[in-house]
């Protein structure tokens, strides 16, 4: 086993891959306040939104408002979902510096999800890709389903590393590869990372778990003894997939840094904070949302609400 990684870098995907799934609405005014209170964590990044077409993705139709109006904080980068050049030129307009392009490693997910074959996709977002690198934007790709899909079942690893590969072909600086309905157990994660780990080096890969199942902190450890230090949350447990059903949300951020921090291991993040911004959130749901550390600071009163 490789030592464990003494610091960590969690990527806040709230804002994009936490609301995107909400049944309602969020008003703009509700999404800048809630980045503004996670910019008092000091997360090295956060997702703040996605360019897609507002009538697949209703939820983020605002994207070109609320980028913008980011108060964005030294130390802290700020990325944004493309799925195409139609995206990437909203993206550029809105002053974006850094972007995630996104595929699966199944068939039948891709074309669920964005109407496209895997290497349709991949065509689809070398022209997007190559525009972010002539403009010096840092560059990352999701790999979705690596770990189950809803359609098709279990998916080989082999597949995922042939996703990987062609990802990394077009120039991304970053995989983060996702478990979107939240299947997978620790003996997936070490036969998988070690396959990433090899054709892209740990210092660029990241993880991606949903707790549908209530393995994600489990993967987060298998992962972590192999080295990996990169690992993606959303503050209270919010998201899931539009596209996956039964998929439950994100890992939540208040969770992950529990256990981190627990262990001694770095993140340079304030769990305070990151309580503050779920509490605000909350309020705006209007529902308890499923971090398990929310909940306890909660009845513990150990949280205003913003």
């Amino acid at each position: 086993m490789t030592t464990i990684p003494r610091q960590v870098r969690v990527v806040e995907v709230g804002p994009r891959d936490g609301l995107q799934n909400e049944k309602t609405i969020i008003p703009t005014a509700a999404k800048l306040r809630f980045i503004e209170l996670l910019n008092t964590a000091g997360f090295p990044e956060i997702e703040v939104t996605s360019f897609v077409s507002p009538k697949a993705i209703p939820q983020l139709a605002d994207a070109a408002e609320v980028f913008p109006a980011v108060a964005q904080q030294p130390g802290t980068r700020y990325s944004v979902l493309v799925p195409n050049e139609r995206g990437m030129a909203r993206a550029v307009a809105a002053g974006v510096a850094a972007i995630a392009v996104f595929t699966a490693a199944s068939e039948s997910f891709t074309r669920a999800n964005i109407n496209m074959t895997i290497a349709e996709s991949i065509a689809a977002f070398r022209p997007v890709v190559a525009t972010a690198r002539a403009a010096g934007m840092h560059v990352r790709g999701y790999i979705s389903t690596a770990f189950g899909c809803p359609y098709e079942g279990a998916v080989a690893p082999a597949q995922v590393v042939r996703v990987a590969a062609e990802l990394l072909a077009l120039g991304v600086d970053e995989l983060s590869i996702g478990d979107t309905i939240g299947v997978a157990t620790p003996n997936q994660v070490t036969d998988l990372v070690p396959l990433l780990a090899e054709q892209a080096g740990l210092d660029r890969l990241a993880l991606h778990f949903h707790d549908t199942r209530g393995t994600a902190l489990a993967n987060v450890l298998a992962a972590l003894h192999l080295g990996v230090s990169t690992f993606d949350s959303a503050a209270g447990g919010v998201g899931g997939c539009p596209y996956a059903p039964g998929a439950a949300g994100n890992l939540a951020t208040e969770d992950l840094l529990y256990m981190l921090h627990g262990m001694g291991i770095q993140t340079g993040i304030d769990l305070a904070a990151v309580v503050r911004a779920s509490s605000y959130l909350a309020t705006i749901v209007q529902r308890p949302l499923t971090s398990k550390y929310l909940q306890a600071a909660i009845s513990a009163r150990q949280t205003d609400i913003p």
